[in-house]
């Protein structure tokens, strides 16, 4: 399995069996996070592995997780560094999937102890990771998303690749299951937008969420040897939109 395949069985892991990994395993995931081009250049991040495999850690905050391991991904506090953050992680995740190990989120959960700051960087987030009681992976038909139909509004039939970038943009995991995308296809293009939210609770997370989101459409189109942009459109940015807010568009190069 490599990681676009992780894509569509990759599911959240949430029990683990608390015994170690290879320590080449461990230096494999410090070696790819070095290979992952950064969403936005001049953002500064870092990531540090927590071990846990002696049960010595304790972990504070909702949403906490008791694993072997925790990944934690800090950042340059810069314009969309949590964007770029979850785009990062995302990748990560989706490599331990296909090393048979299981990965979740852990929101705004930590484990005691864990540097808030690392020189310039700040924690975004954790994540558990180790090996599962059970399985890492679902089939897709099992993943519990909206269906691509209450997602996408479509201005003409799209092309065979924007369907696969799609479903696998449906299926990225969003802070409580919120999937907050929105997209509109028309001719090469694919515009992203966010849904609104009616609390700040659950916006919170969003920027996280849609790097996540964008991990997965560069990793389709690394693997259908797309070359795609994601930009911002100042038409569109200036447009107004009662229940979504626009972030970027997937342009296919010509």
């Amino acid at each position: 399995m490599n990681v676009y395949e992780a894509i569509f069985v990759r599911k959240s892991v949430r029990n683990y069996i608390m015994e170690a990994v290879n320590p080449q395993i461990l230096e494999d995931i410090g070696n790819y996070y070095r290979e992952i081009p950064a969403l936005f250049s001049g953002v500064e991040t870092e990531l540090g592995i927590v071990d846990n495999t002696k049960k010595q850690q304790k972990l504070h905050g909702l949403f906490g997780i008791k694993a072997p391991y925790y990944l934690a991904i800090y950042s340059e506090e810069k314009d969309k560094y949590l964007m770029n953050a979850g785009y990062i992680l995302q990748q990560l995740s989706l490599y331990l999937t296909a090393r048979g190990l299981g990965s979740c989120y852990m929101g705004g959960a930590v484990v005691k102890g864990t540097q808030e700051q690392r020189g310039n960087k700040r924690l975004v987030i954790m994540m558990a990771f180790g090996k599962a009681k059970g399985t890492v992976t679902r089939k897709q038909i099992e993943a519990k998303r909206m269906p691509i139909k209450e997602l996408c509004v479509y201005k003409e039939t799209p092309r065979q690749w924007i369907r696969q970038i799609l479903e696998a943009g449906r299926l990225a995991p969003s802070s409580m299951n919120t999937q907050p995308w929105r997209f509109v296809v028309f001719d090469n293009r694919v515009h992203v937008f966010s849904k609104k939210h009616s609390t700040d609770r659950l916006k919170k997370w969003d920027e996280l969420n849609f790097g996540i989101l964008f991990a997965h459409i560069m990793i389709v189109a690394e693997e259908l040897w797309l070359d795609v942009d994601l930009i911002k459109l100042e038409d569109i940015s200036q447009k107004s939109f009662p229940n979504n807010q626009y972030v970027l568009s997937v342009i296919l190069k010509s």
